[in-house]
């Protein structure tokens, strides 16, 4: 069984974590919060996360949490010899230079998103990107009310594998007098209620129109593909790691 950390504990995904540890043993959390103990277990601040790790005898750290906590954790881990999972996004450049790093030191898997559905999706988006090379291409995301990045980690994901296929230029939203130009890709960032999260490529040629969509329907999937992700990466050597490769095994 996998002796696992979680990051953000005390957040909407740090408690999906633990709903969804099923052959994963979550023996600590790490929180900014007050609070003691989530569901029996025990919260540690990010700033004390090194002596943690030894403490608990950690296996393996899950983070969903935000970026400056998710780089503490993480460097911590570093220190500690203990593989991370890295579900949090909204790293600038300098976060995403100092979780290479880590990388070098300790297994490190970083991934915008876990659902085994949004990897599918990325093979197909690049099929069919190649494929309709002269199709209009339009990207719509919808999460949350709550989510704080916009757009979203999935969504700037997607858009990495389209421009991986097309040089085209992202046009985050158009407002006025804004026609379109043939090498640019619309992309829309939607919040309201509790959606846990949509994502929709929009392929358009003449009278001819492509959709390809993936909907989550609960956090626990994030969750236990995080939680799956954890246990695959024990043991393996340092390095930078993709949830595809889990999907992969």
């Amino acid at each position: 069984m996998t002796r696992v950390a979680v990051n953000g504990v005390t957040g909407q995904m740090g408690h999906a974590v633990l709903a969804a540890a099923g052959d994963a043993d979550v023996v600590v959390g790490f929180a900014t919060s007050d609070a003691d103990a989530v569901d029996g277990v025990p919260v540690v601040h990010p700033a004390d996360a090194a002596d943690a790790l030894a403490e608990y005898d950690v296996d393996a750290v899950v983070d969903f949490a935000v970026p400056e906590g998710a780089l503490t954790v993480a460097e911590a881990c570093a220190e500690a010899g203990v593989p991370i999972v890295v579900g949090t996004t909204g790293f600038d450049e300098d976060g995403m230079a100092r979780l290479k790093d880590v990388s070098e030191s300790v297994p490190l898997l970083k991934a915008t998103n876990f659902s085994r559905g949004i990897q599918v999706l990325q093979r197909l988006v690049r099929e069919a990107v190649g494929t309709l090379d002269e199709y209009d291409l339009e990207l719509v995301e919808t999460h949350h009310n709550r989510k704080v990045d916009a757009p979203s980690g999935t969504a700037n994901t997607i858009l990495d594998v389209i421009q991986s296929e097309r040089d085209v230029e992202p046009v985050y939203g158009r407002e006025g007098h804004a026609p379109r130009d043939e090498d640019e890709i619309g992309v829309f960032a939607r919040r309201a209620g509790d959606v846990r999260g949509e994502h929709e490529l929009l392929l358009a040629g003449d009278d001819e129109v492509l959709s390809l969509s993936h909907r989550a329907e609960d956090r626990g999937v994030f969750a236990a593909g995080a939680l799956d992700a954890a246990a695959w990466l024990v043991g393996r050597d340092a390095g930078w790691y993709s949830f595809g490769e889990v999907v992969d095994a």
